[in-house]
């Protein structure tokens, strides 16, 4: 099972970069990245409603998302070695440091009280709870680097990119998708030392994740972690606000 939709911008990463920089972004009707139309190629879209924290930014945020699996936080780890210009959201969380963790470099490290004051606050440009502990993006920062022109990319999962939708609806979604569904659940399963009812709710909520690839501006297949990367930065390029 591969994913390959209609009325969507979508992108395999190798291919792509057969076709060289100029010509590496398409919709479904072959248009270059220069002349992206919306999403079902529509002609002409009306502008999104303003959300909470949208207003007259230096460039665009593009926010990446996916199934987990399927290798988002590797790809971030590679843009962050080879492209240090970009500035990449630190969320903040009511986790526990792990050993070797700083706060303020992989997290922010916040008692519940305080992540309920920023909620209540409105603070946070998103937030969700997973095994129970919370996770949020600070607005601020990221409204700051956006001012100034900063190219800023938040790495975050469905629940946290629908809220960013709602509350910057400017903002330029990217789904990571796997080359097929057996690749990804050969990730989810691991080295089959959990159990099977771990792994069967890791896959029920792996499709759940899949079938909101349609609710996403473009979407990346990761057949190469370093074309993925080249391509988020053109991506980021062509869609800056100027």
């Amino acid at each position: 099972m591969s994913w390959s939709g209609e009325g969507r911008h979508h992108l395999t990463a190798a291919a792509s970069a057969a076709e060289g920089p100029a010509r590496a972004v398409r919709n479904g009707s072959g248009t270059d990245a220069g002349d992206l139309q919306p999403r079902g190629d529509r002609p002409e879209a009306p502008a999104p409603r303003p959300g909470r924290f949208s207003g007259p930014t230096g460039n665009r945020l593009t926010v990446l998302s996916g199934p987990s699996g399927v290798g988002k936080s590797t790809v971030v780890a590679e843009l962050r070695r080879t492209h240090p210009e970009v500035w990449l959201s630190v969320s903040v969380t009511t986790r526990k440091p792990r050993p070797g963790e700083t706060d303020g470099v992989e997290y922010h490290f916040v008692d519940g009280a305080e992540f309920d004051r920023m909620v209540a606050a409105g603070e946070l440009l998103e937030w969700a709870e997973f095994a129970g502990n919370r996770y949020g993006t600070p607005a601020r920062p990221v409204l700051e680097r956006l001012e100034a022109g900063v190219p800023t990319l938040l790495e975050i999962d469905l629940q946290g990119a629908r809220q960013v939708r709602a509350a910057m609806p400017e903002a330029l979604l990217v789904f990571l998708a796997p080359p097929s569904w057996e690749v990804l659940e050969a990730r989810l399963r691991g080295r089959g030392t959990e159990p099977e009812d771990v792994i069967e709710r890791r896959l029920a909520a792996g499709r759940v994740e899949m079938a909101a690839e349609p609710e996403f501006d473009i979407t990346l297949v990761n057949t190469s972690v370093q074309e993925v990367c080249e391509r988020l930065i053109d991506l980021m390029r062509v869609h800056s606000v100027r």
